[in-house]
């Protein structure tokens, strides 16, 4: 009959026997027929079973918060230098801010085969692989072993706000691979695709990066539990799917090109009156101009002149959050003696004015505020 799909028929044989079986074939082949049938019927049992046993860790994936939204876990560290706000996400998976005012801070490690996966907002962070050292500046991404990353955290210019996402792929649950599983994306293949012959990937900002973590420093309390939860998946689709290939990598610098920006580094804070150009730099260092100039910018991203206007903003961000004295009486210490010209110079570093910093240098911070209601 037309319109009746040929696998709802019955499959008969001259004899009319269903299923095909012939009775000319003996009682040796019908019972063959019928533990056929009770192999493909234990089969499809434990299939149901692997599916409603996958459904039900699927919906169990919660974080160590199950009610309401996620309590984030707050550390000071470093005499308070140094702010750590800690969400969990998922089982083995948590989002880590991380808001600091120091050169280097010894952070928490949770120890295990861990992956990190770091973006920064601003200032920068310095990572230590292999032969070669790397910066991130503002706006990249880079995907780490955490047990790769030894010693303390550095922050070149004293000044660093960013995400880490920490994965543990002995922890994390595997059906999170079950809402990726067209893309074949899970945070055990994430190691073998960026860390396969390394230890550490950096790569430049770009609009996808900026897109993934833009909003994961904003996110309103009332939806960040589930909101965690999409920016996580949505962070394994895009790095399932990053094109390794295309994309500009961060370059890494030799041993010697950190130690001479470290060098100069040093120089420029014991001589901040002085008026010190690159090329008088470079003949006090014994190097070309632009080898000095390439190691420096690639060690604090910015040129010896601006880095001291940069340290002198910081340093009054800090008079402001730690003191009671006037704006007027801070500039006046790092040698402005116009409260315009000081404002217009620290809003360019900082990025608000002086005033505006101070009356909220309580959220200076990138991790999403907390105002304690539900």
């Amino acid at each position: 009959m037309p319109g009746i799909p040929q696998h709802g028929r019955q499959n008969k044989n001259r004899t009319g026997a269903p299923g095909g079986f012939s009775h000319r074939q003996g009682r040796s082949s019908h019972k063959e027929h019928l533990a056929e049938r009770a192999d493909r019927a234990y089969n499809t049992d434990m299939k149901l079973d692997n599916l409603n046993q996958t459904c039900r860790e699927t919906r169990s994936i919660q974080p160590e918060h199950a009610c309401g939204q996620p309590e984030p876990k707050v550390q000071l560290l470093c005499g308070g230098a140094v702010s750590l706000t800690v969400y969990p996400v998922f089982p083995g998976i948590e989002i880590r801010y991380i808001d600091a005012h120091t050169s280097s801070c010894c952070l928490p490690r949770s120890g295990g085969k861990i992956m990190e996966i770091t973006h920064c907002r601003e200032g920068r962070i310095e990572y230590h692989s292999g032969e070669s050292y790397y910066f991130l500046a503002p706006g990249d991404l880079s995907v780490a072993w955490e047990e790769s990353l030894t010693g303390p955290a550095l922050f070149p210019t004293g000044h660093y706000h960013g995400i880490t996402v920490a994965l543990d792929p002995a922890r994390s649950p595997d059906c999170l691979s079950c809402f990726l599983s067209d893309v074949n994306v899970g945070v055990g293949t994430l190691g073998d695709r960026f860390l396969g012959d390394t230890s550490y990937f950096a790569c430049r900002s770009s609009s996808g990066v900026r897109h993934i973590f833009s909003e994961l420093y904003s996110v309103p309390e009332s939806i960040r539990k589930g909101y965690f939860k999409v920016k996580i998946l949505e962070l394994l689709l895009f790095l399932g799917a990053f094109p390794l290939e295309g994309e500009p990598r961060r370059r890494g610098y030799s041993n010697g090109q950190v130690q001479l920006a470290k060098e100069v580094e040093a120089y420029l804070l014991a001589n901040r009156d002085g008026k010190c150009t690159s090329e008088a730099l470079a003949a006090r260092f014994c190097v070309s101009t632009s080898a000095l100039q390439q190691s420096f910018r690639g060690v604090y991203g910015m040129s010896p002149a601006a880095f001291l206007r940069a340290q002198k903003m910081h340093g009054a961000a800090e008079l402001l959050r730690k003191t009671d004295r006037t704006v007027l009486d801070i500039a006046g210490e790092f040698g402005y003696d116009n409260p315009s010209k000081f404002a217009r110079a620290f809003r360019a570093v900082i990025g608000v004015s002086p005033n505006a910093y101070r009356c909220g240098m309580e959220r200076d911070s990138c991790a999403p505020a907390v105002t304690g209601g539900q």
